[in-house]
């Protein structure tokens, strides 16, 4: 996925907790999507868009920022001689002994103005450092600017930001009230509907694109509480980021935020936060407020087809808990890892309709009952929800996974058994000893099976795992043993199953779930 200004990142989510009322407009001045500026509705194909491009361009912007960028300097190959001045000269790099240099660079985005007096939303990441997420390099945002239609330009400075929303709010200040726009209510968008999108692409300011609502609630990343998109085959390119999605009213319904391309480019497939997720973060951020979201303290994964299949459960319905960190209200409720969660307060998990999104959006303190299954049992546990605490705490609370220990070790050899199972599942797997954990660099308190080797042709080897990976455990059956492994498989055999759930860990990363077809003897 790519941001819509040529960046490759992951986009995160959450839910904001307040609903405030955007300012109102300076004096006598109205929107210019008011209700009655707007002519005529445009109806589609052979009818122009002219009319509403007109009424809407002013309120839309450019912003660029400048950056402070430390990059590593390449080596001089020339270091100690009579070239090394002339191969610097040419760009060879800025300091001939290999150390970090600064250099300044721009980027360059869009946005939107919202009220006369000079909010403007955009994108966190049109006026955040480097190039998103996967960027390492060390940045500074030394200056933002917003230049409108007619060119003036205005320096911004920052009211509020959310990293997790991928949601900004600037402030200009202008001698003169500003046109502006306003929220519409994208709950009422339809796939079909047409759209124009309006922004500055490749640097070229006040440009129109329109198409339709491709569909709506699409999850394009991990299932975050904002992974919840318009997708559109408006135009979106490289510069659209930040700006704004119109239905045919001229209500903004979404934010252009992301496009995929295997290219970079505009293949048909753009992404806008939708209204709804967008105007309570932005009121919140232009109260100068922190934006409050839900937490459980549980690391989880969609239930695909191979899970769902291994554990006999209902498709797209459900995810599984891989994690449960101690002492956040997931662990107090009485969670555990392997549960697969169906419903919360209510409403049913599904795809279209994660937990992350749900539980995001519920209020802090409330209690809320939890629908689970476990072990094949249906349960149902109750839950206080906590405060989401900052990212950065969270990264440093994940832990090692599941430490269960209620076997001892063994020598690691390949019975008839063991061999009749490592057919079946396709890989063989041994102990895994001190000497091997060290090299895999992984806790000794870690109890499981080490992937010795993997049959190319299997579903192991297409779901991804390789030698040096950990199982933990099959159908939530801890596997501290060869043996123990070996009955697990052959248990789900012997049920009928056609495929069983493997608990993996990947060197010092936390464990994942796979669900993994078994090979037919």
């Amino acid at each position: 996925m790519r941001y819509a200004y040529a960046i490759t990142a992951a986009l995160l989510a959450g839910g904001a907790a307040a609903t405030l009322t955007l300012q109102q407009p300076v004096g006598a001045q109205v929107a210019q999507n008011a209700p009655g500026t707007i002519s005529r509705a445009v109806a589609g194909p052979g009818t122009s868009f002219a009319d509403l491009a007109a009424r809407l361009q002013p309120a839309v912007v450019n912003i660029s920022t400048t950056q402070k960028i430390k990059v590593q300097a390449q080596q001089s190959p020339f270091a100690g001689t009579p070239f090394d001045d002339l191969f610097r000269q040419f760009g060879g790099g800025g300091g001939g002994n290999g150390q970090p240099v600064t250099r300044e660079a721009t980027s360059l985005g869009s946005g939107f103005i919202i009220s006369a007096d000079g909010y403007v939303v955009t994108n966190n990441h049109v006026i955040t450092g480097g190039a998103g997420a996967d960027d390492q390099r060390s940045t500074t945002v030394e200056s933002i600017t917003v230049t409108l239609p007619d060119r003036t330009e205005y320096k911004a400075r920052v009211i509020g930001r959310d990293s997790a929303a991928d949601l900004a709010v600037l402030k200009i200040d202008a001698p003169k009230p500003l046109p502006f726009v306003q929220f519409g209510d994208s709950t009422r968008t339809r796939v079909g509907d047409w759209v124009i999108a309006i922004g500055n692409p490749f640097a070229l300011g006040g440009t129109v694109t329109a198409g339709i609502v491709s569909a709506i609630h699409r999850s394009i990343s991990n299932g975050g509480a904002y992974d919840r998109y318009i997708q559109t085959d408006a135009a979106i390119n490289s510069g659209n980021s930040g700006g704004p999605m119109f239905d045919m009213a001229g209500n903004v319904v979404g934010i252009n935020t992301a496009i995929y391309s295997p290219t970079g480019g505009n293949v048909g497939i753009g992404f806008a936060i939708p209204a709804e997720q967008a105007k309570p973060v932005i009121e919140v951020l232009m109260k100068g407020g922190r934006v409050k979201r839900g937490y459980l303290g549980i690391g989880i994964q969609p239930v695909d087809d191979e899970i769902a299949g291994a554990l006999g459960l209902p498709k797209n319905h459900g995810e599984i808990v891989g994690r449960v960190e101690p002492g956040y209200p997931g662990a107090r409720a009485g969670i555990q890892q392997g549960d697969v969660i169906s419903k919360i307060n209510g409403q049913d998990v599904t795809p279209d309709n994660t937990l992350s999104f749900i539980v995001s959006n519920l209020p802090i303190g409330a209690r809320v009952p939890i629908e689970l299954y476990r072990r094949g049992q249906k349960l149902t546990v109750t839950a206080v929800i906590g405060e989401r605490p900052p990212e950065s705490q969270i990264q440093g609370d994940i832990g090692e996974g599941d430490d269960d220990d209620n076997g001892a070790d063994d020598n690691g050899g390949q019975s008839a058994q063991n061999k009749a199972a490592a057919t079946t599942l396709g890989a063989s797997v041994q102990a895994l000893t001190p000497q091997i954990a060290q090299q895999l660099g992984v806790p000794s308190s870690v109890k499981g099976v080490v992937i010795a080797s993997v049959d190319p042709s299997s579903d192991v080897a297409a779901s991804g795992l390789k030698r040096g990976d950990i199982i933990l455990s099959i159908n939530q059956v801890s596997t501290p043993t060869v043996a123990a492994a070996a009955a697990a498989i052959e248990a789900a055999r012997r049920a009928g199953r056609d495929s069983v759930l493997l608990l993996v860990q990947r060197g010092s990363q936390g464990s994942r779930y796979y669900g993994v077809k078994l090979q037919k003897k």
